[in-house]
């Protein structure tokens, strides 16, 4: 049977990760506190992230900044948006209904 972790992120039981995602101090915590379940919502934002932001993941910077965002993603206020960013169930919705 596979480890399991109550995930900060789904907060509920879930399958634990294989191994740490990252090997830093923030990889150790997420591998404590999420669940691959947790972990495929981040790989989703990420790549949003990535999208709008035009994160050059090679870079120190977009490493940094990718970094950041996953430790506020899971254990902080929630990860940046894109300024104009609206989630898929508002995009095209321009019939004046709230």
């Amino acid at each position: 049977m596979a480890e399991t972790v109550f995930c900060v992120k789904t907060q509920k039981e879930g399958e634990k990760l294989d191994r740490p995602p990252f090997p830093n101090e923030l990889g150790q915590r997420i591998y404590e506190n999420v669940s691959k379940e947790g972990w495929q919502r981040w790989i989703a934002h990420s790549t949003m992230l990535v999208n709008e932001f035009r994160v050059d993941v090679s870079s120190r910077q977009g490493t940094e900044f990718l970094l950041k965002q996953a430790e506020e993603f899971f254990f902080g206020e929630g990860s940046e948006l894109p300024p104009d960013y609206k989630p898929n169930d508002e995009r095209g919705s321009d019939d004046g209904e709230q």
